[in-house]
């Protein structure tokens, strides 16, 4: 069996699989909108490898993380912008 991490997302608990990238976290939970644009509307994962930014979540405090490169860890806190 797979470990399991638990992360909090916007407040809500959240386990995956060890080894995650926060955007699949983020997708599994039901999560389409991770960030406003400066217009309001809502940005998602679209490269889903670093280049378009448009996943960019705050993680542990630090803003602008691009989530499709960040693996979940235990005790992770993830805040959406949306």
């Amino acid at each position: 069996m797979p470990e399991q991490v638990t992360i909090t997302v916007d407040g809500t608990e959240l386990r995956v699989e060890a080894g995650t990238t926060v955007a699949a976290a983020l997708g599994l939970a039901g999560t389409t909108s991770f960030r406003r644009s400066v217009r309001g509307e809502p940005r998602g994962p679209l490269c889903g490898m670093g280049l378009c930014a448009e996943c960019r979540v705050t993680i542990n405090g630090a803003a602008h993380c691009r989530s499709c490169l960040v693996l979940c860890e235990a005790g992770m806190e993830v805040q959406t912008d949306a």
